[in-house]
């Protein structure tokens, strides 16, 4: 690979800003490697495969749709016998729970261990903003097999795609209540309506896929807009009953549920085409200047400053629209621009970049689940659990609150006490931060009066907690 144009500030931050900023924290040895050359460093780790697996195999739709399924069939039965629980019901809800528990250990030992943190971050940022919440149990159970075969193959591929196949996937349909919609006129809403039952168009899916995945409200779409996406949705569930039995469990376009007619959706006029009409709005969608720059304000956001400079924020925007898209040439354009470089570090970690971080400086990785997940849920950040279909938010001023500062306090004592009492707090520090350490830091730590507190000074530092 040919080497990056010379960067504008010293190697020895940039190296560490590589790591740190682009990456979820550095490991022993990580500052050294990105050395040579921090952006090439970068951009070897952007590969048109994708993000990586979280798992060497997996889970896959189908095999926890299998599962799913066994678990409701044990449940009807219970129903039929009176209601109460019976031990394989049980059971069943156990492994679905310790299934989804797996999931995220598996995420989290990824981000703990990977050599390639920024391909990491990377697929991190596209999962938080096609958001599915362990809410309900049909999405908790699904949250594995979406983030591995709707979000990380597609990291570094074509937007439009990822967009599809979000869409489509069962997780996204069951959280956004798509699944059930029906439009007012098909054929599905007259037989049930001549039985007596009431079904009923929903607008979740559409209206999110709009707001928060692509043009965004600054496009100015009308409640309208969001109706008619809705209709042309109509049809898009999940495979089930009378469908075709190769399709239950999967992805689904049941044609007698679908509105017909044509859609007018933001001035555009959308044939009767079945389950290719919403496919063509999400092709407009995704190619929209609007979708542009929504998605090059998030990422500007999420990687540099919650108030981004406009000139990165324009060319990412221009990235975006000049290649139709490819993300792959959208994160070269994000470790290319010396806006990104600025040697002051602007985030505030989320409580799971900064537990990460700390079991990445420290080399250590994070013993349990349980363990993982009553400290994030402590700190605000339930794993799986994202408030809205928004996300986690990026804003420093929900995670740096003075009682969210105290609790990162009482873990990184508590931390410290276990993982410190081996390791010099100097080295740790040299390695995690490199030349982003300031002399002030390295003083106080190297006056502590134990390993342990000058290792929780400094998981505790501005330099740390920020990136």
């Amino acid at each position: 690979m040919a080497r990056s144009p010379t960067l504008t500030i010293d190697r020895n931050l940039a190296a560490s800003i590589a790591t740190t900023r682009f990456g979820l924290g550095a490991r022993p040895g990580e500052i050294a490697k990105a050395l040579d050359d921090p952006k090439g460093y970068l951009a070897a780790q952007v590969r048109l495969a994708g993000a990586d697996p979280t798992q060497v195999n997996p889970p896959t739709l189908a095999q926890r749709m299998q599962d799913l399924l066994n678990y409701k069939a044990e449940r009807a039965q219970d129903k039929d016998d009176g209601g109460q629980r019976s031990p394989a019901a049980r059971q069943g809800h156990r492994e679905l729970r310790e299934d989804t528990a797996e999931d995220f250990n598996a995420r989290l030992r990824l981000a703990v261990t990977t050599p390639d943190s920024f391909r990491e971050r990377w697929a991190l940022f596209w999962i938080n903003h096609f958001t599915v919440s362990a809410a309900k149990m049909q999405t908790a159970t699904l949250l594995g097999p979406f983030e591995n075969e709707a979000i990380r193959p597609h990291a570094f591929g074509r937007f439009e795609d990822m967009l599809v196949a979000s869409s489509s996937h069962p997780a996204m349909l069951y959280y956004l209540d798509q699944a059930p919609s029906v439009g007012p006129d098909s054929i599905a809403a007259q037989n049930q309506e001549r039985m007596g039952k009431h079904v009923g168009l929903n607008e979740n899916l559409a209206r999110e896929i709009m707001e928060l995945h692509t043009v965004g409200v600054e496009a100015a779409y009308s409640q309208t807009d969001v109706t008619e996406f809705a209709r042309a949705m109509t049809g898009w569930t999940v495979g089930a009953g009378n469908d075709p039995p190769e399709r239950h469990g999967q992805f689904y376009f049941r044609e007698r549920a679908h509105e017909p007619g044509r859609r007018v959706i933001m001035g555009r006029t959308y044939a009767d085409g079945g389950v290719q009409q919403a496919r063509e709005v999400m092709h407009d969608l995704a190619a929209n200047p609007h979708t542009a720059h929504h998605i090059a304000l998030k990422l500007a956001r999420h990687f540099v400053a919650d108030d981004p400079p406009p000139s990165l924020v324009a060319g990412l925007t221009q990235s975006y629209m000049t290649t139709g898209g490819r993300l792959a040439d959208l994160a070269l354009t994000l470790v290319s621009a010396p806006e990104a470089w600025d040697p002051t570090p602007q985030k505030f970690k989320t409580p799971y970049e900064f537990l990460v971080s700390a079991w990445r400086a420290t080399d250590n990785e994070p013993y349990d689940y349980k363990t993982a997940s009553g400290v994030l849920t402590f700190m605000g950040q339930k794993p799986l659990m994202p408030p809205s279909p928004k996300g986690w938010p990026e804003e420093a001023q929900i995670w740096c609150a003075p009682d969210a500062v105290i609790k990162r306090m009482n873990w990184s004592e508590n931390f410290a006490t276990r993982a410190g009492a081996d390791h010099d707090p100097m080295l740790i520090a040299d390695n995690a931060l490199g030349a982003r350490l300031s002399p002030l830091v390295a003083k106080t730590i190297s006056r502590a009066e134990t390993r342990a507190e000058g290792l929780a000074i400094l998981l505790m530092s501005p330099e740390f907690q920020r990136r």
